[in-house]
């Protein structure tokens, strides 16, 4: 089968010059590439999967979200004290 990939002048120039230095042909190299890359597991992972390692690894306070609302408040409040 034949397949037609278009590369960034850059890396066209790189190829090539890799593939004289080595004496392999563009072909051999993009089918050493493509077989390299498949042989690695596919990235099918979910975003807790991904983030798994990093749950539960802070501490702070449990509730912070439950009182937001208070604990801005509050702080409002104060700064409000301070003008009067």
């Amino acid at each position: 089968m034949t397949t037609t990939v278009k590369l960034p002048d850059p890396l066209e120039k790189s190829l090539r010059q890799r593939c004289a230095q080595e004496g392999r042909s563009i072909s051999e190299v993009m089918r050493d590439a493509l077989t390299a890359y498949l042989a690695q597991p596919a990235v099918t992972a979910s975003a807790f999967a991904l983030g798994e390692g990093v749950f539960g690894r802070f501490a702070g306070k449990e509730d912070l979200a439950e009182t937001r609302k208070t604990q801005l408040v509050d702080v409002w409040e104060g700064k409000q004290g301070r003008r009067s």
